[in-house]
């Protein structure tokens, strides 16, 4: 993932999916798109708690020297594997990606580590998995009006339950989420 931005991104921003949004990766989610471009995009599914604790799933070579009680959160279908760390502030390591103010994404294992550790900053997500598009996809689905586009808010990014999520960040926008139809066509 770089850092440049492309001069067609939306990246960085929230995706917000409409009841028309049929696959259940992303009904009801809100997706921080971190990369954008012609050759696709990257996102991370914020509101997707696994009700686990982190070093309940992660495997680290030696183990984890305690357990902060970090929790895991789904951050997309593809590469369930691979993690993801969110924080609200630049940490000191290397390999970090400032998404937007406020937000800085990493994939380190030196500071997963330390997370897992120690108590982690109030403002963290560790997230399993990323969505991704390819070329043109989500552009088409963004005309088929699936999603709604929202500033990356950090309060909402962290602060904001995984239940409440959806429906607080299309309230942030003036849409109040009973109003929305599920079906296309006029009405």
């Amino acid at each position: 993932m770089s850092a440049e931005k492309h001069p067609q991104s939306l990246a960085p921003c929230l995706l917000i999916s409409m009841p028309q949004l049929l696959d259940p990766n992303f009904a009801r989610s809100v997706v921080l798109l971190c990369e954008h471009s012609p050759e696709g995009a990257f996102g991370l599914v914020l509101n997707r708690p696994t009700g686990q604790k982190a070093s309940a799933v992660i495997q680290l070579t030696p183990p984890p020297a305690g357990d902060s009680g970090l929790k895991l959160w789904v951050g997309g279908p593809v590469e369930p594997q691979r993690g993801w760390i969110l924080l609200d502030r630049q940490p000191e390591t290397d390999g970090v990606v400032q998404v937007s103010d406020q937000v800085f994404l990493s994939s380190s294992n030196t500071l997963l580590r330390h997370l897992l550790e120690g108590p982690p900053p109030s403002r963290c997500r560790l997230l399993v998995g990323y969505a991704g598009w390819g070329p043109g996809q989500l552009d088409h689905e963004l005309t088929q009006s699936s999603w709604l586009i929202a500033e990356p808010n950090p309060e909402l990014v962290f602060d904001t339950d995984g239940d409440a999520m959806w429906e607080q960040a299309l309230r942030r926008l003036g849409v109040d989420p009973l109003s929305l139809q599920t079906s296309s066509g006029v009405h």
